[in-house]
Formats: C-alpha cells, structure tokens, sequence
C-alpha cells in the first residue's frame, strides 16, 4: 500500500478528482508512451496521444520460445519454403522479440506456448480482465458497513493498525462525547439512558468535529457504525465526508448469532469471552458470567433485519461499493479489504 502511505500533504479534493476520472492511469499511460516513443518534441506528441480513443489498454503478448539450438527440431516446414529458410525466419524473429520486449515493461504478458490453445486464450482473457495496481497517492477514507456481528470493528482495529488509518467508530465517538460533558454530550445524554436512537444531525456534529482533527485529514480514517441508510448517507455526504472506498460485509443470519449470542461479560473483572471461540479458564468464571440484552437472539434479528432493510438502498447510493463474504477468517476478510484499497476503482458502466 505504498500509494496509500500517509500522510499526504496534498489538498483531498485532487486524489478523490484524480481517482474519479482515473487521471493517475492516464499519466502514468502517457509517460509510459513518452518512454517507449521518445518523440524529438513531447508536447505534440502527448496532444495528439490524448486525442486519441484511450479508453482501453495495450497488451503485446508473445510466447516462450525455445533455446535458438533447439528450434530446428521443432520446425513445421511450410509447402515451397526450404528448412533452412524457416528457421532462419524463426530465428530472425527470435532475435527481434528479444530485442523490443525492454520496451514492454508493464505491458507484457508471457505465456507459454507448449499448452493447450484454450489454456492459452484463457490466461491472456484472465490478464486483459485483470484490474491492475494503481499508484495513485491517494489518502483511504474507508468506510465498512454490514449488520451486527459482522466483524466491522475488528477490520477496523486492523486497518488502523497495519496502516495508520484513524479508527472511528460512530457509536464510541457519542459515548466519549456524553462522558465528556461537551456541550454535544449533553444533549446526546437523554437518549443514550432511553437506549433512543440519537438524531441524525447530532450524529453529524459529533462525526465531522472527529473527522475534521488534522489526524484524520492526514492519516485517512476508516468509519463504521454510521451511515446506516441513505439519508445518512447523503447527509455525510453533502458536508463533504466522502468515503473513497465502501465495503459491505455479508454474513448469514445464522453466523451472527452464532457470534453475538454466546458472547459474555465477567461482572468482576470486566474480561470479554466467547462460549465457543474463548471460553472462560475456570467453571468459576464461567458461573458468573453475564449476557448483554443486546445479544439476546431477539435484539439480533431486529437490528439485523432493520440493517437489511436499508442495505440495498445504501449500496445503491454507494455505487462502487465492494461485497465481501465476511463468514470466512478474519484475516482473510482483510487480504481482501486491502486488495479493494490497493486496486483502482471500476470504471462506472455508461
């Protein structure tokens, strides 16, 4: 992620224009022609390479070729054409391959021809649909959405820690506010002790005064807990809090409870553990172990249900949004999490 390396100490407004418009493909498109050609006058020669159609990607792809030693034994003689001439062709062409193929650093796919052809069209289908790596320096404002107990805040706790990101998680930021007393804390208060969903535009206050400290605006950060629905959404976004990459964990019904419900906390020491992943040391411990009424099976498919209920329209909104199966390892998850902030974003479909 040595694109993503923060901080960044450019406005935020370029990186999220120039990744929009993939800007950073095409100059790194145009220096690679640049070097390839090396036009006598570069200026006409990069108007006229932006005139042209770009909106695709050059592959030259060869073959393995075997040592010169070897290809007479592997000739095909042509009707009318002696031996001799075939090969002296074939090595001809060997020798200019070989030549121009330092040209092709980036744009070069070999595939060996001693394969079936299908095995072959295959692996040059493969590498044309690949997306491939941008170096775009731009700073993750990552934003993970999914139901309860689908393991939002341990991706988070891993992405801040591998990469500096700036964890915010929504609900935390409210409870930190009402345990400081602010002026914010206060009126989040009344509704925090009815277990009330706390108003939106509260939220936001609460949300931009975090995302606005200069930790964030240079780190990047990685949000979750909030939006969750639309409205949300388009209040984030219209003051200007614009993830640039959006994941969606999908796990069944039957693997949240499986998490959340046997999930307990000791009274006395305040330990978390897990009745099947990390279960107490001692029958003791366990004895007096508590469960949270939020993890009752009861809360889990209320909150699930009402997640679902706005996670279409909310994958709408994020039209570039990323599905994962988050019922898998978690380090797994996150193998693929980094892939999606390493990897360009989709071209939107006309």
């Amino acid at each position: 992620m040595d694109a993503t390396t923060a901080p960044h100490r450019i406005p935020p407004e370029m990186p999220q224009y120039g990744e929009a418009n993939h800007v950073f493909e095409l100059m790194q498109n145009m220096l690679e022609q640049l070097l390839i050609h090396q036009p006598k006058d570069p200026i006409p020669f990069m108007i006229d390479h932006l005139q042209r159609d770009n909106d695709y990607e050059i592959y030259h792809t060869t073959f393995d070729w075997p040592p010169e030693s070897e290809i007479q034994n592997r000739l095909i003689v042509p009707a009318g054409v002696s031996e001799g001439e075939t090969a002296r062709r074939l090595l001809e062409y060997h020798r200019d391959i070989v030549r121009i193929l330092p040209s092709y650093p980036k744009i070069l796919k070999v595939i060996p021809a001693d394969q079936p052809c299908v095995d072959v069209f295959c692996q040059a289908l493969t590498y044309v649909q690949t997306m491939h790596r941008s170096n775009a320096p731009f700073t993750p404002r990552v934003l993970l959405c999914g139901p309860m107990g689908s393991g939002k805040s341990l991706q988070a706790a891993l992405l801040a820690q591998k990469y500096g990101l700036v964890n915010v998680c929504c609900g935390q930021l409210l409870k930190e506010a009402m345990a400081d007393k602010s002026k914010y804390g206060e009126m989040i208060r009344p509704f925090l002790e009815k277990e009330m969903a706390v108003p939106d535009n509260i939220i936001m206050k609460v949300l931009r005064q975090r995302l606005d400290q200069q930790d964030c605006i240079e780190r990047g950060w990685v949000l979750h807990g909030f939006p969750r629905d639309r409205d949300q959404a388009r209040l984030m976004d219209g003051m200007g809090y614009k993830p640039n990459r959006v994941f969606f964990l999908s796990v069944p019904f039957d693997s949240i409870i499986e998490r959340l419900t046997l999930r307990r906390t000791d009274p006395v020491t305040g330990e978390r553990y897990h009745l099947m992943y990390k279960p107490p040391p001692t029958t003791e411990i366990q004895a007096r172990l508590l469960q949270s009424p939020k993890d009752s099976e009861e809360q889990i498919k209320l909150r699930t249900d009402l997640f679902y209920r706005n996670s279409a329209e909310l994958e709408e909104f994020y039209g570039r949004a990323i599905t994962l199966n988050g019922d898998q390892d978690p380090y797994t998850v996150f193998e693929y999490i980094e892939s999606g902030i390493i990897n360009p974003l989709p071209r939107k479909v006309p």
